[in-house]
């Protein structure tokens, strides 16, 4: 996935979760972040960080944060690139022939998962999580207590039992990790969620991304450990 118009600045502060006061080319602005998480071990003061200008006039804010230097290391942590860049892969992917029909946002239960793929007999559900938290080369999620996750693993159990294909996806927004862990630390439930799902069927994979300021691609799997 390419970005438009991006530019590198400086953080300073983050007043609420969808604010962050940042220094461009020498002035100071507020901006949109384009991930309500925590990001505490990411936006710290003077962390390099790279910002998607709007063209949009009206807009009260001039540029989106989409990525963050954390040490050598660049995280995208734009919230809503995940579910695209899915949808992207999956055309060119082996996980579904060639033509599969892809829709986003189908609604399944009480909720929409992200994503619905269908290819002559089979069906699919899946899900799509992005994360950008890491410890030591192990990316973990969440990076806050997720209810909304937990009941979407349990959705996803549900498709299981009503025949269709499941897949839960997590989209490590950096490279270089070693796996991808649950943070039993933060929210349990979701760790022993994702372990129950598993043995329901569902199929929980990770793939690492390739980052540039600009760019975002899926690149190759990372082992998933849900050991906790």
């Amino acid at each position: 996935m390419k970005y438009e118009n991006v530019v590198q600045g400086r953080f300073l502060h983050r007043p609420n979760r969808f604010l962050a006061q940042v220094e461009v080319e020498g002035q100071e602005c507020l901006c949109h972040v384009k991930n309500t998480g925590r990001c505490r071990e990411l936006l710290l003061p003077g962390a390099t960080v790279y910002l998607q200008e709007s063209d949009n006039a009206n807009r009260k804010t001039r540029y989106d944060l989409i990525g963050v230097e954390k040490g050598e290391m660049l995280v995208n942590i734009d919230s809503q690139i995940p579910n695209r860049a899915v949808a992207e892969w999956l055309r060119g992917s082996q996980l579904f022939p060639e033509g599969a029909c892809i829709q986003m946002e189908k609604k399944y239960g009480n909720s929409r998962l992200d994503l619905y793929v269908e290819s002559g007999e089979r069906k699919a559900y899946v899900e799509v999580k992005g994360v950008t938290l890491e410890v030591d080369g192990q990316a973990r999620f969440p990076d806050a207590p997720t209810e909304r996750g937990v009941k979407h693993v349990r959705e996803l159990m549900g498709c299981v039992r009503e025949g269709y294909e499941a897949y839960l996806i997590f989209v490590i927004q950096m490279a270089g990790m070693r796996e991808l862990a649950p943070n039993w630390e933060t929210h349990p439930e979701f760790g022993r969620a994702l372990q129950e799902a598993q043995r329901a069927g569902v199929r929980i994979l990770a793939y690492g991304c390739q980052v540039f300021p600009d760019e975002i691609t899926i690149d190759a799997a990372v082992p998933v450990n849900l050991g906790g």
